[in-house]
């Protein structure tokens, strides 16, 4: 059913990402699909990389990691964003559309009373995506 899963992953906050993590590859198994991690970051220096180029080899590395713990086929896709606080989103969706992915497997979190003023990016994708989208929740 599915050949390609997408999985976004904020690689500062990997961590956090279990249960996702654990569901695209329970889903990848089931279908025999291939993973791919994608990642969002700016051309200026973050917590995770000082440029494109560093991010996208540590995100490579990260898909590389998880393809070895959970007997998967993984790869990484780093995609550069001019401010991803404003347009994840929008970022998200096109790389969707450039990987070809038939689902996207994304980590949310437990909502709060923020949640109610401002919508998680999980539920934005799920309203906007041309694609399912699993959004699970980590505790």
């Amino acid at each position: 059913m599915f050949s390609k899963i997408m999985v976004p992953v904020d690689l500062a906050h990997a961590d956090r990402l279990n249960r996702a993590l654990q569901m695209a590859s329970d889903l990848a198994h089931l279908y025999k699909a291939e993973v791919v991690f994608v990642g969002v970051t700016t051309s200026q220096p973050s917590s995770v990389a000082h440029n494109p180029k560093e991010f996208a080899a540590k995100l490579d590395s990260f898909a590389t990691e998880q393809a070895a713990i959970h007997s998967i086929t993984a790869l990484g896709h780093a995609v550069v964003s001019h401010d991803p606080a404003v347009d994840l989103e929008a970022t998200l969706l096109k790389a969707c559309d450039d990987i070809g992915a038939g689902l996207i497997v994304m980590a949310s979190h437990v909502p709060g009373v923020r949640d109610y003023l401002f919508h998680a990016h999980g539920g934005r994708v799920a309203e906007k995506a041309p694609v399912s989208v699993l959004v699970v929740r980590e505790s």
